[in-house]
């Protein structure tokens, strides 16, 4: 079956078709992309308009597609018994709020549509086929423009009453550090205090063109180990992928781990060094694809349910 994805970003939608492998199982393989594109985020009108120009010439080249997997940044109603599935809540995303993106696509393709965070995307691509195949307790967290996670408990997605909002943890503050935070609901939550934005204000460049070994990302690695610390307590995970543009970095995740035993106060047994936290903490096993293949797996879930 040829099926369609989407990463569904603040900054950018990555679209993907692509074909499915033998299923979902241990031993699968993840779908072969087939063709790709990356379309920048710009008012909804045109960004969607020029998504399904991408999926219909993909589909003129490889055949028709079967089902749709979207991963959008959020906050989302990913909860089918609600009339608002599938649509984009109350986000700071200016023109976003209240669009139904699960429903234009399945309307413009008139095919099945499955709809998660893309924090949830990503997490199940990498329960899939990636760092934490086989294992059914685990956290993803990206840390990029924004700071989003996705969990797994039991084997299953945590979604509870909407999804969670790993990026809205509250924080100390470190001392020394006056930045108020960037986040327009909570100020110095997580995402406030350690998401691009965030950096970029604190130091008046974007992260890109800051060098390794700045202060800047002691700092990060300080909010973002304190933030960790928070959710390992709070879920017991087994795993924890960091991901993102900023997470992923290899200097990020060794700051992370050397930080995580003082941020957990000894609290979390077998956490007491970086070497420890190494086991615990650690990239996505899929790279940059983490979200779009896990977006082609909600389809193929949705498929088999």
């Amino acid at each position: 079956m040829i099926i369609g994805a989407i990463e569904a970003g603040g900054t950018k939608f990555v679209c993907a078709v692509a074909e499915t492998g033998a299923g979902t199982g241990p031993a699968s393989a993840p779908p072969r992309i087939l063709a790709e594109a990356s379309v920048a985020t710009r008012e909804p009108a045109a960004t969607l308009a020029e998504t399904a120009a991408f999926f219909r010439a993909a589909a003129a080249e490889h055949g028709p597609i079967g089902r749709l997997g979207i991963g959008s940044f959020g906050p989302v109603e990913p909860r089918r018994s609600s009339p608002a599935w599938g649509r984009i809540l109350d986000t700071p995303k200016p023109g976003w709020s209240g669009i139904d993106l699960a429903g234009f696509y399945a309307r413009e393709f008139g095919v099945p549509v499955a709809f998660d965070t893309d924090v949830n995307a990503a997490a199940l691509g990498e329960r899939l086929w990636g760092a934490a195949r086989g294992i059914d307790d685990f956290i993803y967290l990206t840390v990029g423009t924004g700071i989003g996670g996705g969990a797994f408990v039991n084997g299953r997605l945590v979604h509870g009453a909407g999804h969670p909002e790993m990026g809205h943890l509250r924080l100390s503050r470190i001392e020394g550090d006056a930045y108020p935070g960037a986040c327009p609901f909570h100020g110095g939550c997580l995402e406030g205090m350690a998401a691009g934005p965030a950096v970029e204000a604190r130091w008046g460049m974007k992260g890109k063109d800051i060098p390794v070994g700045h202060a800047a990302w002691d700092l990060e690695c300080a909010y973002l180990a304190q933030g960790i610390a928070s959710l390992v307590l709070a879920f017991s995970p087994r795993l924890f992928i960091l991901g993102g543009g900023v997470g992923a970095r290899e200097d990020i995740l060794r700051g992370v781990r050397e930080r995580l035993p003082a941020a957990l106060g000894g609290y979390r047994p077998g956490v007491s060094s970086a070497e420890d936290a190494a086991a615990l903490v650690v990239p996505p096993g899929l790279g940059r694809l983490s979200g779009l293949l896990g977006s082609a797996g909600l389809a193929l879930l949705d498929a088999e349910a």
